[in-house]
């Protein structure tokens, strides 16, 4: 019933043509199965009337000649098994090929038709359409993070008030501790040290100089005593 309605709609044809190349494949293959067991058979054959032509060679000629015939006939009848083996080995690699490149062909068809389903209505001025509209979206949003963080919350901070406010405090806490305490501030004895004691030590290189006179003075003076 089911293959009689496939039948009606061509669904059967279908199958066949689609089950051809496979059923010839698998027919000259075991038409070549057949042929290659024929070709061992007859080489088999050959060997065994060659022996025989080999034993007689020296005592019996006429067996030794009846051997050889024979090997002939099956050397002539295995140069054509092995031409019909050649020529089905191509049939068969002719066969698979062909039916290789239309199965690549239906899927490179079957390939066409989902790309063309993805695409639908897709062309390339509606993706320019949309790059578009994405990078105008894209330049918003960088101009309102810039909007953003270009807003100072607060007034800033002077960093030279807050110096001048805080030498301010320790004048102060300093003004404190000398009413507390009637001390001198230190920077006050400081300043009233002599200015021998804020300058600067003699450097060693004039004390030097200076002894070196002395002891040129006490030389002279005990040159002229003598």
């Amino acid at each position: 019933m089911s293959s009689g309605i496939w039948g009606w709609f061509g669904g059967g044809t279908a199958q066949k043509r689609k089950d051809s190349p496979k059923n010839a494949i698998l027919g000259l293959r075991s038409q070549l199965d057949m042929l290659q067991k024929r070709e061992k058979h007859l080489q088999a054959q050959i060997d065994e009337q060659d022996a025989i032509a080999r034993k007689n060679v020296a005592t019996n000629k006429n067996a030794a000649k009846a051997a050889l015939r024979r090997k002939k006939q099956h050397e002539h009848s295995l140069e054509q098994t092995q031409g019909q083996i050649g020529t089905l080995d191509q049939q068969i690699n002719a066969i698979e090929s062909a039916n290789i490149n239309r199965e690549t062909l239906a899927a490179m068809e079957r390939a066409g038709e989902a790309m063309k389903q993805i695409h639908g209505k897709l062309t390339p001025e509606k993706v320019d359409e949309t790059m578009e509209k994405l990078r105008e979206q894209n330049a918003l949003s960088e101009e309102i993070v810039e909007a953003m963080n270009s807003v100072n919350i607060g007034n800033a901070i002077d960093e030279a008030d807050l110096e001048d406010e805080l030498e301010q405090l320790q004048q102060e806490r300093l003004d404190e501790e000398m009413l507390k305490t009637g001390s001198v501030p230190v920077l006050d004895a400081v300043q009233r040290l002599p200015a021998a004691a804020n300058g600067e030590l003699p450097s060693k290189k004039t004390a030097i100089e200076e002894d070196d006179e002395e002891a040129e003075l006490r030389k002279l003076q005990a040159e002229m005593a003598m």
